[in-house]
């Protein structure tokens, strides 16, 4: 197979808007589209290796995949097992443990399966997964299992008919993918079957017999459209981009344009561009640059508890390419180089070894619970939250079907007063605790109206949770049949910021006619990551303490909410809870929060005692009773 620069340099395209987003250098949102550029080079070079074995009479299931060994195990296992030991050195138990469970999961290379089940609302930071960069090894492994086959029948048996064969796969696994960008999003964006498209363009192009472009101005016209069609989704895709679906069109056929125009005689300056040394530089360590970036990103997230810097990003990205380089010489490159004593069976035989070893590691850390040996001193507590949101009734988490909703059931208060109307999502569902131990001070009916992540934004459509739009147009019906009084809408609000803070205005323009309060209750706390973490990493060790931490968003994100609220009232949480930017999370070993970001049960009474509305003043404390005093007593005091 003859070398391709250009193609070492689309690596490059693909690596460094990966490795830039996750390093939190600005500007790059849509940085995970690198990984599709990745599946498309993948698919291409597979199968132009595959197709040479054939042709040259070479072809084997066991070559093909001592060659697979040769190149990918090395590096992965190498950084895998320096993971496995910073790993076990600074997580907690519990990390530890979810750490194990991926381990395991990526040494059977099934961890795109393992993160997409592990995935849900109340799922710890994905940040703090070292390993969750391995699902797109993953899929490509499993990808790998079928395409030799693949190959070997339709140039045996079915004449080379490849886009005869390959395009109603190509086409299903689309449609397939498209259609899960609404109904399962979580398993749309791991799963081989719905990405298997991506690959398999790359595959039909190296494949199929398309004409050389020989024009020169069609080939920069093709050239520039390959790298505009990448370059606009690294750089206005965000996380709240549907993908993959139809927006993964835009990097995959931009880099099958770029391969396929690279075959040009006419050389285009796309293709200069590509075939640079600093690009085709890059692209030689692409692999160990991917594999290493992500554990250093999580590591160091992980000992901050903080957004990287600009200065601390680009010293994250300055170190992933030095530990690449490093892996890419002394690892990469060795291994790569054949060995008459290392014979192909026992090429094979050291392969499923590693795949044993590390499975075996991570089967230890799970079966150890995380080693909570390591950490004497770190009890991880229960803390009593979101079990008292009245799950599954008003609190609807797994699917928000507004039919499972009853007003009999979600009356939180049971005042004879005016009715009210608790509305949102889990940052409106962490009041419940505290309005049900202060409900003597509420002389309102209040009914709770929340679904896990569906904020009351009459306009708001998820692709993660299409039940949302049904479940707020019906919130405008309640308030109609229970003759609602007032409205309490809460939210996370900061997961609205990218779609636009506006939106609020949409709920609100709804409710006017029908003649409410309405009461905006705006962002509440929220920290990097679990406060018993923090606690363990930064708290004071003083059971009377009040222990703070800074919040994880600006707080200027209140002042825009409250813009949008225009005449609705407004209440901003955090002067009542915090100073500047930093927020009691523990007040004399209470935790006032069950997690990262939603109030504990005991932090729920404080917030709600301190700013929500609708709470009364407390009762005065009652006068103690005086017994009558005897007249002979009051005489002799006289």
């Amino acid at each position: 197979m003859k070398y391709r620069p250009d193609v070492d340099g689309l690596r490059a395209v693909a690596i460094l808007p990966v490795l830039l987003f996750h390093s939190g250098v600005s500007g790059f949102s849509g940085g995970f589209v690198g990984v599709d550029v990745f599946f498309v080079i993948s698919g291409y070079v597979i199968a132009m290796s595959l197709l040479s074995d054939l042709e040259n009479g070479k072809f084997s299931i066991f070559r093909f995949y001592a060659k697979r060994v040769r190149r990918i195990f090395p590096a992965l296992f190498v950084t895998v097992a320096v993971t496995c030991v910073i790993a076990y050195l600074l997580f907690i138990p519990s990390y530890f443990l979810d750490f194990s469970k991926s381990l395991l999961a990526t040494s059977i290379f099934m961890s795109n399966m393992y993160f997409w089940k592990a995935s849900g609302y109340f799922a710890a930071d994905s940040v703090f997964s070292p390993l969750l960069h391995t699902w797109s090894l993953s899929v490509e492994e499993q990808y790998y299992i079928f395409m030799p086959i693949a190959t070997f029948i339709i140039y045996r048996f079915l004449g080379k008919r490849w886009l005869l064969t390959l395009l109603p796969v190509i086409l299903v696994s689309f449609a397939l993918s498209v259609y899960a960008t609404t109904t399962a999003p979580t398993a749309n964006f791991y799963v081989l079957p719905t990405r298997a498209w991506e690959l398999l363009i790359g595959a039909a192009l190296a494949l199929g017999t398309i004409p050389v472009v020989r024009s020169r101005w069609l080939a920069e016209v093709i050239g520039f459209l390959g790298l505009g069609l990448i370059a606009f989704a690294v750089f206005t895709f965000d996380e709240t981009t549907p993908f993959p679906g139809l927006n993964a069109l835009y990097p995959c056929l931009g880099s099958v344009l770029l391969i396929y125009i690279g075959k040009s005689p006419a050389r285009p300056l796309a293709t200069s561009i590509l075939s640079l040394p600093p690009m085709v530089g890059i692209g030689l360590i692409s692999y160990s640059l991917y594999l290493v970036h992500w554990p250093i990103v999580s590591f160091f997230r992980y000992q901050t508890l903080d957004h990287p810097t600009t200065i601390q990003a680009f010293a994250i990205v300055a170190a992933s390419f030095i530990l690449a380089y490093l892996s890419w010489r002394f690892v990469e490159q060795p291994f790569r180089t054949p060995n008459p004593a290392i014979t192909q069976p026992r090429l094979l035989a050291g392969g499923v070894a590693a795949i044993v070893v590390f499975a075996a590691a991570g089967a230890v850390g799970i079966a150890s619970e995380g080693f909570p040996g390591r950490r004497p001193d770190f009890t991880e507590q229960k803390i009593a939250g979101h079990e008292q949101w009245n799950q599954g009734k008003c609190f609807l988490s797994n699917d928000p079907d507004y039919r499972k909703w009853s007003a009999d059931d979600c009356a939180i208060t049971q005042s004879d007063g005016p009715a009210a109307l608790l509305w949102g999502d889990s940052f409106a569902a962490q009041y419940v605790p505290g309005i049900a131990a202060n409900s003597a001070r509420i002389p309102m009916k209040i009914f709770q109206y929340t679904a896990a992540g569906c904020p009351p934004i009459i306009s708001y459509y998820s692709y993660a949770r299409p039940r949302c739009t049904e479940f707020n147009a019906n919130a405008l019906k309640i308030i109609k049949d229970l003759n609602i009084d007032t409205v309490i809408l809460s939210a996370r609000w900061t997961d609205l910021q990218l779609r636009g803070l506006d939106q609020l205005e949409s709920t609100l323009a709804q409710l006017k006619p029908l003649g409410t309060k309405v009461y905006v209750i705006g962002q509440s706390p929220q920290f990097s990551t679990s406060v018993q973490v923090i606690a363990y990493a930064k708290g004071s060790r003083d059971p009377d303490a009040v222990d703070k931490w800074k919040i994880f968003f600006d707080p200027a994100i209140n002042a825009e909410i409250k813009r949008y609220a225009g005449t609705a009232a407004f209440i901003d949480p955090l002067p009542s809870l915090c100073s500047g930017l930093e927020c009691p999370y523990r007040e004399k070993g209470q935790y006032l929060y069950e997690d990262a970001e939603h109030f504990s049960v005991e932090g729920s009474k404080l917030a709600v005692a301190a700013y929500f509305p609708l709470v009364g003043p407390a009762p005065l404390p009652a006068e103690p009773s005086r017994a009558p005093v005897a007249a002979e007593t009051v005489s002799d005091l006289q």
